[in-house]
Formats: C-alpha cells, structure tokens, sequence
C-alpha cells in the first residue's frame, strides 16, 4: 500500500518571516527561484516548500518602492505580517537584521547545517571588524562581523554586484560603501539605504567627500578635486560629473542621507 503523505498549509510566524526578509535582503531580484540553492536549504529548514518561500520573497518585493518604480510589481498577495515585517525592518536595521541572522543561525544549527551565503572575500569587511572590535568580547567581535557581512551582501545584492558608477563586477574590488559613515550614525549601520556598491577607488573617493550625489543620483565632484588634472584623476574620477549612476534593484539611496554627505563634505551641487 502506497502511503500519501498530506502537506498542511500552515501560517507563516514572524520568526519564518524575519528569517526569509533577510534572505530576500541577500539576494538579487532575479535569484529569487525556487531553484536557487539558498532559497532551498532556507525552505528545507524551515519545513516549508522551496516554490513557498521564492513567493514569499516575491511577495516581500511587491512592497519594494524600488522595485516596483520599475515596472516589476512582484506578487499581490503580500499579507498584513508581511508589511509588518517590512516596516519592522526598515524602522529599526540594526536591531532586526541582528535577530533574523540569529534566527538563520539558530534553524541552520538545529539542523546540523551551515547557511549557504556566498564568501565575500572582502578586506573591507575584516577592516570594519578591526576597528568595531577593540576592546570587545569574542562573542561581540562575531556579532560585529556578522552585522558587516549582513550589510555588504545588502548591497552588492542591490546592485547586480557592480559598481554604481564604474561597472566594475569583481568581487575583491568592491567595498559595500556608507554614505553616512558607520561612525556618525548608529542606527543606519546596517540600512541598505544608506549604501551604495563602490569600486575601492570610488569608495576611497566619495568616503573622502571628493565625490557625491546629488538628489538626482548624478556625480558631484567637489572642487578640492577639480585642481588635480593628472590622466588617470580625469578619466576615472573628474568624466563622472553629472552622469547618474546605475540605481539599485532594491532599497533606493535615501537621500535624506546623500543630503547629509554633501553637508558634511561641503559639496556644491551647483
């Protein structure tokens, strides 16, 4: 005799959601398929199916602002805890992105797994973590590091892995840059609004304040850099004036913050 085993359809809890937000904030837009190897070891863990949690994740970009200025409006059927669940996390990033990185950590261990993320064989992360770590417990330095990893995967996600203004696509020379540095503002430290994916010479460039946007996402070059007129300064650097950048798939800059890195930097829209 043929045993049928009978799937019940069961709600969604707000520590599946947490779970699955910090997938969808990992991945691009694209790999959110139910073949995609994350999307299925998540489904695995939390016993749910791996076409579910590809909708759900769907669901989630339907409340995108970003994504659905596109023209891609994702799934309709996003429920009343799944804009909770996206308020939650864009009201408080630093507390959520730290609890549903836990939760992944916690369902990954109750399974005897390890979570399937990308290395990101980035020395910028390790940089961060260097100077964050000072003084602290190992259990924080770790904490510290996870927070990092969270917000560089964020936003290299956001942005196809390329360089908002230069194109470049290697993995080791992109840095997942603060527009209000971590230093200056605690809560925004793991906002993917608050990022945008740099090539290290960009980076170094806009962390600097030599280059900025304006509200339009176009390239401001500050003055103090104008005077250098060196080939590789002019082809690298000073030909970005006034073009816009490639915009992310999902979480758009705020401009609240670029307002706030021109003004710090005293750079000149005009």
């Amino acid at each position: 005799m043929i045993s049928l085993k009978t799937t019940v359809r069961r709600d969604w809890t707000r520590e599946e959601l947490i779970a699955a937000f910090n997938l969808y904030c990992q991945l691009p837009f694209g790999k959110l398929h139910k073949t995609n190897p994350q999307i299925m070891q998540l489904a695995r863990l939390l016993e749910r199916t791996a076409s579910s949690l590809s909708m759900k994740l769907v669901n989630f970009a339907s409340l995108d602002p970003a994504i659905t200025a596109n023209g891609r409006v994702g799934l309709k059927g996003a429920s009343k805890l799944d804009r909770e669940i996206w308020t939650e996390f864009n009201a408080d990033w630093a507390g959520l992105a730290v609890e549903s990185q836990l939760e992944l950590e916690n369902l990954a261990e109750a399974h005897g797994e390890t979570l399937q993320f990308e290395e990101l064989s980035a020395e910028s992360v390790d940089q961060v973590v260097e100077t964050l770590a000072v003084g602290r417990t190992r259990s924080a330095v770790v904490q510290v590091r996870v927070n990092q990893s969270f917000f560089r995967r964020a936003v290299l996600a956001s942005y196809q892995g390329r360089c908002c203004m230069s194109g470049v696509n290697h993995s080791r020379l992109l840095v997942a840059s603060h527009i209000v540095p971590w230093s200056q503002d605690v809560a925004n430290r793991l906002n993917p609004h608050n990022g945008l994916c740099l090539s290290a010479l960009h980076d170094r460039a806009f962390d600097s304040g030599l280059i900025s946007l304006n509200n339009d996402y176009q390239v401001i070059i500050s003055d103090k850099l104008k005077h250098k007129a060196d080939e590789f300064t002019q082809v690298n650097l000073l030909s970005l004036q006034g073009k816009a950048i490639t915009l992310p798939e999902k979480f758009l800059p705020d401009r609240a913050f670029l307002e706030k890195h021109r003004a710090t930097f005293e750079v000149n829209c005009g």
